[in-house]
């Protein structure tokens, strides 16, 4: 039996469906951020990132390389195996207490990945609980999609954003049955905000438990970083916030807070968290030290906003399809798979300039769009750029401008 066969046709399917992935060889260069060198067939080059999580750039910043350095030297590499066999290491202990106090809660419990953070975490809550019912966003993660499924419990998905339609949910079922209400506060591919409040008024009057997926804020919102949730005054309110260590805080890693009795039936109950080796102790104190940076540092903050608003402006008056978005996400609409690539590839060989598509499954199909995400390294020259070698590949591909944009919106 030829076993390839069956991968084959699988790739196939993603090259008939133009889904195929190919990944640019970058290598980023401390210091110089947003600047990358490109490793090409041809060779290499410099090229500019605007598609890169490391939103606010911390991934270079001096005291977090400083306190990955100093700790590598000093513990090793390695955590040593998972923390039931090798215990905790010291820059982890730190770590989670720093997150709790970000967070507002009793206590947090790191992850390796903010993926498996949501999985496991979900899944683990919901099956604590018996006969569960969880109300999922329509447009939440992938990571927690997975955890409601994984939960094997009932769940029922409410229109995104839509309140009313949660409420309805809410009010249908038997009032004493535990409930757990996930979300994010905000939503990546377009940029939107969930009405955090809204949600908890939901969750006081109907019983529900609160799940807050803040990955794409924590760090960004907030007087300290804390998330949407902190910059709406709503942490208190809500159950489990979860976040990660690898966009904002520029390093590896994801996390749950929440009380002392949550946080600790996850660690004692979540195959993910109790099978998986601990972050090394370096990776630990990196993010520890972007934390504490981010909670008394504004100017990464604002600057970021400032940027972020700058390209859209530049961005819309040159006609450019940008998707509306109250936050930091600056989506550009193509629309078409190919083109969408295509654009992509552009950019990248004429302008030295790296965003990568989004197609499905990331976005339905029909949306597809380039995901811009400005830093506070970008300046205006660079964003003028953009602008013009956008309009640039926009003109060679025949893709529709400003009358599309309208429609799209």
């Amino acid at each position: 039996m030829d076993y390839r066969a069956y991968f084959t046709d699988a790739l196939g399917r993603l090259h008939n469906e133009r889904r195929y992935r190919v990944f640019a060889d970058l290598e980023r260069i401390a210091g110089r951020f947003p600047h990358a060198t490109w490793h090409s067939p041809e060779g290499s080059k410099n090229v500019v990132i605007w598609c890169s999580n490391d939103y606010l750039g911390m991934g270079q910043h001096p005291k977090v390389i400083g306190a990955m350095v100093e700790t590598s030297t000093r513990m090793g590499t390695g955590a040593g195996g998972t923390r039931n066999i090798a215990g905790n290491n010291h820059p982890l202990v730190e770590l989670e207490r720093e997150l709790a106090d970000l967070h507002g809660k009793e206590a947090a419990l790191v992850f390796t990945s903010g993926y498996i953070s949501n999985q496991t975490g979900i899944s683990t809550l919901a099956r604590l609980m018996p006969n569960c019912l969880i109300l999922s966003d329509a447009l939440n993660h992938n990571s927690m999609i997975e955890g409601v499924r994984q939960a094997n419990c009932e769940k029922q998905i409410f229109r995104h954003n839509d309140m009313m339609h949660l409420e309805a949910l809410l009010a249908a079922a038997e009032s004493r049955r535990p409930k757990l209400i996930v979300f994010e506060s905000l939503y990546s591919m377009d940029g939107d905000v969930a009405p955090v409040n809204t949600i908890c008024d939901l969750a006081d009057r109907y019983g529900a438990m609160t799940y807050v997926d803040e990955v794409h804020a924590v760090g960004m919102y907030g007087p300290r970083g804390g998330g949407i949730a902190e910059r709406d005054g709503a942490m208190n309110r809500i159950d489990v916030i979860e976040g990660t260590l690898a966009k904002a805080f520029g390093c590896l890693g994801g996390y749950i807070t929440g009380s002392t009795a949550v946080i600790d039936a996850v660690r004692s109950y979540a195959p993910g968290f109790i099978f998986t080796t601990a972050l090394p102790p370096a990776v630990c104190a990196a993010a520890t030290a972007a934390i504490r940076h981010l909670k008394t540092s504004q100017w990464e903050r604002d600057r970021h906003q400032d940027r972020a608003a700058r390209t859209k402006a530049v961005l819309a008056a040159a006609a450019l399809p940008v998707m509306t978005s109250p936050t930091h996400i600056v989506p550009v609409f193509v629309g078409d798979p190919e083109r969408c690539k295509a654009a992509s590839d552009l950019l990248l060989a004429e302008h030295g300039i790296y965003i990568q598509p989004i197609n499905y499954p990331t976005v339905p199909k029909g949306s597809e769009r380039l995901r811009i995400t400005p830093s506070p390294y970008h300046d205006d020259g660079l964003i003028d750029a953009l602008a013009e070698a956008l309009v640039d590949v926009w003109e060679k591909l025949g893709l529709p401008l400003k009358e599309r944009a309208l429609a799209a919106e």
